[in-house]
């Protein structure tokens, strides 16, 4: 009997060394492995290390589940070792070897004769402790890394791919009704902002409508440095800033080694340190670069840039805003790239010459007048693309004297090289656009789920409120957007209409204008208001602009603004606001234009004046009954609106501009986009109401919200602090 006792307690000696070292190498991947998982890093060396721990402790105490637990360890590490290395033998060797010669000695048979099973005892003494552990540890795990690794908000989209869409529920929609102010920043400059700050571990980064760059605390709000530029600007139609750039120069240390990007007002793109807010000395001219070169003679409020500019391998790429029915021969909307740490022009895209990748010889300039690019770029690296939303050429309500790219390229989607910017495709919205219905936002790349598997999509939203889905390979539709009839009567002579016009089957069309629709604060300026839509011309959102009065709905400041879309990327919805507002527009001899010139825009180069302005009534209020702002969600695996309601009290709106009326959900207008969360909350402000509000992604019921100091004319963003 003592002799079997002590061939047992040998035989139990070598799997409890075995043990030790198991839990020896573990605590080193404890260690190591929860650090890299605070910054972001992969899961995987926390998870080697609880499995490790647990493996040692039941090798220690003789049981089987062990070795089990150990070679559950190896098969997952070869799983993670191809999904991140692929067939690369040599980046395969490093994850491989040692797990599986430290398996190789833990199946020695010396090691297994001394691991046995057991009967059933109580749970808390068995081996199925360790291992149901490690099964809530590597759940707990999953989910704080999915909070860790994306605490971050690198873009002005979040990511590159426009998506709006924030990784994190620690707010979600059973507690966001708790949410409460964190703190606030005045920037001393316009009230009117219209930026999403970005995030860099504990930074915020934004700009003031006046290009004032800014660095903030991100915990506590205070501000850690400001950038000026110090340019009048005041000359400028449009002054606002939607957003900053971030980029980290490969293997560099230092000053500017990380850097904040700003396109700004005024054709300056600008560099500063990241840390400090100083010029970055080695980009372009002492941390300038004159975005006005190669332009030829530009009025000063002809070109601005207000979007965010889009980095992307080591590029900066870049549109403007190009003033809108001004005239013909105005600065050209070429697109460019520059180089992130030196700021040197890579390449350049001018539809106008589309063999020429550089500046234009001395004496000439980019093709004036073409279509621009004012809202940020989506990119996918790994095609190696960048996606463009184009505008329409001015005079936007003018197209006799367009030009073959105009006609092309106008109002359409276009994929171009990161490397080279050569056209890969291009997609068009609406042909020989004459509505400035441009594709006014960012486009959006998911992977749409499919029979064949997910398939790589882009999400274009319109200001009629279209959102075409496009394979983002090769431009073609996979959301069908059949070639539909459109109105031929009323033009001026010579305008070359389109007979057809592509209608994407997933929209957020407002129902046609009726006279019943018509509206007002007495029955005397509604009935005013139908003898105004009576007087103009209305054949649908494709009126053709002619001499007379034209009421085009839902306009150009309907459908889907700059705000883009946002999709919930778990669940695959996607969310969009809508403004429902009709504007008229009339194109008037220049010999007959009044001496009072309000609503007119000049449309140097050609023969008219363009009249535009909104529908309203004689009261100030509009003519069309509300709701006029609206937020809606669709599946789209199946195409399936799940939900639409109105945004937006009158408690800041009323007539004759008195801007006060009751808190009574009305649907007003709004300008911003919304975010999405995986705690299944949308948020959104935008509205005139002066509110932030949060609604069920599933339902669209209202959960929360906000009153603000001002107008919330941006889109939200969120993160971990």
């Amino acid at each position: 009997m003592e002799r079997g006792v002590d061939m047992a307690n040998k035989a139990a000696i070598l799997p409890r060394i075995a043990g030790v070292v198991l839990i020896l190498i573990g605590a080193v991947f404890l260690a190591g492995g929860g650090y890299l998982a605070t910054l972001g890093g992969s899961p995987y060396y926390l998870i080697v290390g609880l499995t490790l721990v647990a493996s040692g402790v039941l090798y220690w105490r003789g049981r089987r589940w062990g070795e089990r637990l150990y070679a559950l360890l190896l098969a997952g590490t070869l799983i993670w070792a191809w999904i991140e290395s692929g067939a690369n033998p040599w980046a395969l060797e490093v994850r491989l070897l040692a797990p599986a010669v430290l398996g190789l000695v833990l199946a020695l048979p010396w090691i297994r004769r001394g691991l046995r099973d057991v009967g059933k005892p109580a749970f808390w003494r068995s081996e199925a402790v360790p291992v149901v552990a490690v099964i809530i540890a590597l759940l707990v795990i999953r989910f704080v890394q999915f909070e860790r690794a994306d605490t971050d908000w690198l873009h002005y989209a979040g990511d590159l791919n426009g998506k709006r869409f924030a990784p994190l529920s620690q707010i979600n929609a059973a507690n966001v009704d708790k949410l409460e102010l964190a703190w606030t920043h005045h920037s001393g400059d316009s009230s009117k902002g219209e930026a999403t700050p970005i995030k860099i571990r504990d930074t915020l980064y934004t700009c003031t409508p006046h290009g004032i760059m800014l660095a903030l605390d991100a915990t506590t709000g205070k501000e850690k440095w400001r950038r000026n530029p110090n340019r009048d600007i005041s000359a400028l139609t449009l002054v606002t800033c939607r957003g900053v750039s971030y980029y980290k120069v490969p293997d560099a240390t230092g000053a500017c080694a990380e850097r904040i990007i700003s396109g700004g007002p005024g054709g300056i793109m600008r560099a500063v340190d990241a840390a400090t807010g100083a010029s970055c000395q080695d980009f372009g001219r002492k941390g300038e670069v004159d975005l006005l070169a190669g332009m030829g003679d530009v009025r000063p409020a002809d070109y601005t840039v207000n979007s965010a500019p889009t980095i992307v391998a080591g590029k900066i790429i870049t549109g403007a805003f190009v003033q809108d029915n001004s005239d013909a021969d105005i600065a050209s909307g070429v697109i460019r790239a520059f180089d992130a740490k030196t700021g040197a022009l890579v390449w350049a895209w001018d539809m106008g010459a589309p063999d020429r990748i550089g500046l234009p010889p001395e004496g000439q300039s980019y093709t004036r007048g073409t279509p621009n690019a004012w809202p940020g770029f989506a990119a996918d690296e790994a095609l190696g693309l960048v996606y463009v939303p184009m505008g329409n050429p001015s005079p936007d309500q003018y197209g006799v004297a367009r030009r073959p790219f105009d006609e092309k390229y106008g109002s359409a989607i276009v994929a171009l090289n990161i490397a080279d910017g050569r056209v890969r495709w291009s997609y068009q919205t609406t042909h020989h656009d004459l509505w400035d219905y441009d594709v006014p936002a960012q486009p959006t790349l998911i992977d749409l789920p499919g029979p064949g598997g997910n398939r790589p999509a882009l999400l274009a939203g319109t200001k009629r409120g279209d959102i075409f889905v496009l394979d983002r390979r090769t431009g073609r539709p996979i959301v069908p957007a059949p070639e539909t009839p459109v109105p031929q009567r009323g033009a001026i002579a010579g305008e070359a209409l389109t007979k057809t016009q592509p209608i994407s089957k997933l929209n957020f069309f407002p129902d046609p204008l009726r006279e019943s629709h018509m509206w007002g604060a007495t029955p005397i300026d509604q009935m005013l208001c139908r003898i105004a839509l009576k007087q103009m011309r209305y054949d649908g959102p494709f009126t053709p602009p002619g001499t007379d009065r034209v009421l085009i709905y839902p306009g150009a400041v309907g459908g889907i603004d700059w705000g883009g879309v946002s999709v919930d990327d778990d669940r695959k919805v996607v969310v969009a606001n809508t403004n429902d507002f009709p504007v008229f527009v009339q194109l008037v001899p220049k010999d007959k234009v009044p001496d009072i010139k309000k609503e007119y825009f000049p449309a140097h180069g050609s023969p008219y004046v363009v009249r535009i302005g909104l529908f309203m009534g004689p009261l100030g209020i509009p003519c069309l009954q509300p709701p006029w702002g609206k937020l809606a969600a669709v599946d789209l695996r199946t195409g399936k609106r799940l939900w639409r309601r109105p945004i937006g009290t009158a408690q800041d709106s009323g007539p004759l501009n008195l801007g006060a009326g009751p808190p009574l959900l009305i649907g007003t207008p709004n300008l911003g986009g919304a975010l999405t969360t995986r705690g299944g909350v949308v948020f959104i402000s935008a509205t005139l109401d002066r509110y932030l509000r949060a609604y069920d992604v599933r339902t669209g019921r209202l959960l929360w919200q906000h009153r603000l100091p001002a107008g919330g004319q941006a889109t939200p963003m969120t993160y971990m602090a």
